[in-house]
């Protein structure tokens, strides 16, 4: 059902209104997940809600129908999200004269940025605080204007088969909080030097054309709660120590990259990890000491719910230690040289998925009620059912 919601700010105190003269009066528009369908042409009366402030078609299926030029006429939108709602061809330039706009999301419909481009659509929204882009084809460079937009707090640009250079400024911007570029195989990215006051949250670089290293000052970013690398080409391939000062991170990939030498022991500084996928990298040496040790550094990794660490050049055995991470869920230790007993993973309460190349020290046998699945050079397999 349609419903135009109209919201007056209503019992202000006299004094309120003496003091700044105005009682504001916001209207919008939110249709997001009512199972619209069809199409939408410029002569919709919805065109005609000129004081329209925000719009939100979001998670509708309008049959790959083109987004109506007629979006321009709402002048007045500070808020525009159209996001996965089955729009196809090519996103109208009249976004652009949507000058008030400070959120805009077009992601995860079948859309392009072709003729004009990403330039164009942005050159006049300079006050954009979030923009969500994910999905669109563009085919083309990220334009060097973006690297001046000071209010950006959100930048995603996913699999937007983007190219050429990533510009370095937009690293740089005073208020960014989450970028995401990942799935684009054909940008070159290369890493500036971070400054202490980055505000930087969210890091999503995986799947680009990765081109430096990974600089010392990404311990810098103190800020940051998601950090994925995976997929990238590095140029100095070990992983520098400084990582371990993200002492903020849920979530760390580095699945798939060209590091090698042994993991870095100031890793066990990373408290609140969730997540930790070092998978198909080139990583040798032991089992760090710092995993699952109690009271020692990485007992802080008691958060721990999925670990991937599946062939690496890991040897040695898993410390036994590594049952006292009971919120673990998910653990792949495949494609290493690793030993095991396996009564230490009885423990792990809520683990679902186990998955090991391993060899069982000589006196043990597999245990018939392992908690988890397991594929191991045993070939033995046990699926846990409540």
């Amino acid at each position: 059902m349609i419903q135009l919601i109209q919201r007056l700010h209503r019992g202000i105190p006299a004094s309120v209104i003496a003091a700044h003269g105005t009682v504001s009066l916001e209207i919008g528009l939110d249709l997001s997940s009512s199972f619209l369908s069809g199409f939408i042409n410029s002569s919709s009366t919805l065109f005609r809600l000129v004081h329209l402030q925000t719009l939100n078609l979001a998670d509708n299926y309008f049959n790959e129908s083109q987004i109506p030029s007629a979006i321009g006429l709402l002048s007045r939108l500070t808020y525009l999200n159209l996001s996965f709602s089955i729009f196809a061809g090519q996103n109208p330039l009249e976004i652009s004269s949507l000058t008030k706009l400070t959120f805009l999301d077009l992601s995860r419909n079948s859309t392009e940025l072709l003729k004009p481009g990403l330039t164009s659509l942005v050159q006049n929204v300079t006050g954009l605080k979030e923009l969500y882009l994910s999905g669109v084809n563009m085919s083309s460079t990220v334009t060097h204007n973006l690297a001046n937009f000071s209010s950006l707090t959100s930048l995603f640009l996913q699999s937007c088969e983007l190219q050429g250079e990533f510009p370095p400024g937009i690293f740089k911007l005073p208020n960014l909080q989450f970028l995401s570029v990942q799935n684009n195989p054909d940008l070159n990215v290369y890493l500036p030097e971070f400054h202490m006051r980055s505000p930087l949250k969210k890091l999503e670089l995986g799947s680009t054309n990765f081109s430096g290293e990974l600089p010392n000052s990404i311990g810098n970013l103190y800020s940051l709660n998601e950090l994925d690398i995976s997929g990238c080409t590095f140029s100095g391939s070990i992983l520098s120590a400084s990582i371990g000062n993200l002492a903020q991170l849920l979530y760390l990939s580095l699945s798939g990259s060209n590091f090698f030498g042994e993991l870095p022991n100031s890793m066990g500084q990373l408290k609140s990890l969730n997540r930790l996928e070092m998978s198909r990298c080139n990583f040798s040496g032991p089992i760090p000491s710092w995993f699952g040790q109690i009271p020692s550094s990485f007992g802080n990794f008691t958060q721990l719910q999925n670990l991937r660490l599946s062939f690496n050049l890991l040897h040695g055995p898993i410390h036994e230690s590594i049952s006292q991470l009971v919120n673990l869920q998910v653990i792949y230790l495949d494609g290493n040289n690793l030993t095991v007993e396996l009564d230490v993973f009885l423990t792990l309460k809520n683990l679902t998925t186990l998955e090991l190349s391993v060899v069982l020290k000589p006196q043990q046998q597999p245990y018939p009620k392992a908690p988890a699945y397991m594929d191991m050079e045993h070939e033995y397999t046990n699926s846990r059912h409540p």
